[in-house]
């Protein structure tokens, strides 16, 4: 389980989502004061959504397939993750010097990327295994 590099990545996807939100702001509002996750609800539980969905995909490491999927589902959270911050810096840009982005916008993107990479890894972990059955 651990040994596998998908392992890593949905590691480092946990550590991103479930950690590093809560100490980089995401923006800053008119009055400057910073916006983290835990001032939002909804980003809050969607980024514990997003870890615990890494963790149960490791926990998933015998059944591939199901492993797959539930990457695919995280992917989908952080796509509406990256929606709604895209949707938010869009409105924070009509203000001109009152309101600033925080780097923690780049959170989701960072995590599908990881996300993607581990896919690409189980995909080629099942490529492997079809082989071997093949020569059986």
């Amino acid at each position: 389980m651990i040994q596998r590099i998908q392992t890593v990545y949905l590691i480092l996807v946990i550590l991103v989502t479930g950690i590093l939100p809560f100490w980089v702001n995401l923006w800053s509002d008119a009055s400057g004061n910073e916006i983290f996750a835990k001032n939002e609800m909804f980003i809050s539980i969607a980024f514990y959504a997003s870890a615990v969905l890494a963790l149960v995909s490791i926990l998933l490491f015998k059944n591939r397939q199901h492993q797959f999927v539930v990457n695919r589902l995280n992917m989908i959270l952080n796509l509406f993750l990256l929606g709604f911050f895209v949707y938010r810096s869009l409105n924070l840009s009509g203000e001109t010097l009152v309101s600033e982005k925080g780097i923690g916008m780049l959170i989701p993107v960072i995590s599908i990327v990881f996300l993607v990479l581990a896919n690409r890894a189980i995909k080629k972990d099942e490529d492997l295994v079809k082989s071997v059955d093949r020569l059986r």
